[in-house]
């Protein structure tokens, strides 16, 4: 693959994002926080499961990776915009700022460490070992998203004048 097919396949998945985001508040509001977040973990890891696949058969690049990377990119929104909402769902208003810390702290860690394992994986084993590195531990996010029972509250609709009433 070319650097200019691996570049558009990396904005292909922005895109698939990006054209995911909002609709992916509305599935969550439908289904849940939870199942759409382990929706797009089943997304992410059969994009990349795939990807490997086709690593495996071929040699060349084909169009086909650009719907696995769209399906990347949607996996991706539908895991961003409900995470951070799930875990402020959990804590108590005092809370939230310490929430919010351990969320950002664990995810900036993993964002730290994955470019390390990826570039040891490239170095001492191959190109092709980073698409199952990432469908291993987008199907371990599945598995212990399946572990979350708290975060999906459901909002209660007021009517009247109690739609006007605030919360300190």
């Amino acid at each position: 693959m070319s650097l200019g097919q691996a570049n558009l396949c990396l904005t292909i998945a922005t895109a698939g994002a990006i054209f995911t985001y909002i609709p992916s508040g509305s599935i969550a509001s439908r289904i849940g926080r939870r199942k759409t977040i382990r929706l797009g973990t089943l997304f992410l890891t059969a994009a990349f499961a795939s990807s490997f696949v086709y690593t495996l058969i071929s040699d060349q690049f084909s169009p086909i990776l650009y719907g696995l990377f769209t399906l990347v990119g949607i996996g991706w929104a539908l895991i961003n915009v409900n995470s951070l909402p799930m875990v402020l769902e959990m804590c108590k208003g005092s809370e939230v700022g310490k929430f919010t810390g351990l969320y950002y702290t664990f995810s900036m860690s993993a964002q730290i460490a994955t470019p390390i394992v990826a570039g040891w994986l490239l170095e001492n084993i191959s190109y092709k070992a980073l698409f199952p590195y990432a469908a291993i531990f987008a199907l371990a996010a599945f598995v212990t998203m399946g572990f979350v029972n708290h975060g999906d509250n459901k909002v209660e609709i007021k009517k009247g004048l109690e739609a006007f009433d605030m919360d300190d």
